[in-house]
């Protein structure tokens, strides 16, 4: 078994993924804020981990030979990946921007706290790892 394979670092490391990107989105919309007709982008990732985290594990998951087939059952974990949105039915400024800058950096907080608790997660299972490994010592 691979030690760092688990499901735990999978999670991990999908999370980190997602604040990294969802970090760069932010930056691009706060870099413009003052361009005319410029939409924001948000990132959609916590619900669809949310739901495969809280899936009832007794559904029948059916096997896709090819990528065209119909998926059956809940999506595996391979398939749950952060999607970039644009959100085009607003508008915050008479330019047709609507990007709100207090907004964006509130968000822009929340996302750097978020990450530094995903970090703490990770060296806190490295550090029950290596505890294990090195028999308690």
């Amino acid at each position: 078994m691979d030690a760092f394979r688990t499901k735990t670092m999978q999670i991990l490391e999908r999370s980190l993924d997602a604040a990294s990107l969802r970090q760069k989105v932010l930056a691009n919309n706060i870099s413009n804020v003052d361009t005319p007709n410029f939409k924001r982008s948000d990132l959609s990732f916590e619900s669809a981990l949310q739901t495969y985290l809280n899936q009832d594990t007794s559904y029948i998951r059916g096997v896709r030979t090819d990528p065209r087939h119909i998926a059956i059952g809940p999506p595996s974990f391979s398939e749950i990946r952060p999607e970039i949105m644009v959100e085009s039915s607003t508008t915050v400024n008479n330019n047709g921007n609507n990007v709100d800058i207090d907004s964006e950096m509130t968000q822009l907080a929340v996302n750097q706290i978020n990450y530094n608790a995903l970090i703490q997660d990770l060296n806190g299972y490295l550090s029950r790892l290596r505890t294990a490994i090195q028999g308690g010592r």
